[in-house]
């Protein structure tokens, strides 16, 4: 539905916001929390965390015995344990920046590769029943090795350069757990460029 004078109406999906209220704030995140009006008409709470854009990112090695994709293991502290992921992040400082330059910029921190092509795979959401956070997934190819530039938060982090078949491998038999990594990877496949 549109009106001529507004633009395009937003989908609400039946949902109205009562009140609104900042729970919780730091650098990374806020967490708002929602009085709402659910689509039967009952009165309801929602609890909204807001999080900047991020982009995870998929080294691809081209070599004479096949592709390579370059791994990281780092350690979440919420979990308790290491994990397989691609290279991710975002730009807390600079929250306008084009995914490009922070996918660039992302991937020269953790790993210290330089990409001569960076292809853009496609949007997804992280968790949209919880966090309004989007990313963006690109494909790295034309790699270059170079220094890393390892934040405090990240020194933990090592860069392992695996078999594109061993990474499947990781994700059909549960050792990358990721649910970004195994987005990114699903919608590069989709496309056909691994």
């Amino acid at each position: 539905m549109t009106d001529s004078s507004s633009g395009p109406t937003p989908d609400a999906g039946g949902f109205v916001t009562v009140s609104s209220r900042l729970a919780y704030e730091n650098p990374w995140t806020r967490v708002r929390e929602d009085i709402i009006i659910r689509p039967n008409g009952r009165k309801g709470l929602y609890g909204v965390v807001e999080r900047g854009d991020f982009v995870v990112i998929m080294p691809v090695w081209e070599e004479a015995q096949g592709r390579s994709v370059t791994l990281i293991r780092q350690y979440r502290y919420p979990i308790g344990q290491r994990m397989w992921e691609l290279p991710m992040g975002m730009w807390e400082n600079r929250p306008d920046a084009p995914a490009e330059d922070v996918a660039r910029g992302e991937l020269r921190e953790e790993t210290g590769l330089r990409a001569a092509t960076m292809r853009d795979a496609g949007l997804m959401y992280q968790g949209a029943g919880y966090t309004t956070q989007k990313g963006r997934a690109y494909l790295a190819t034309g790699l270059t090795q170079g220094p890393t530039e390892r934040e405090d938060t990240e020194e933990d982090i090592t860069c392992h350069k695996v078999p594109l078949e061993e990474m499947e491998a990781m994700i059909r038999d549960g050792r990358i757990t990721c649910m970004v990594t195994i987005a990114a990877f699903g919608l590069i496949r989709a496309r056909r460029w691994i």
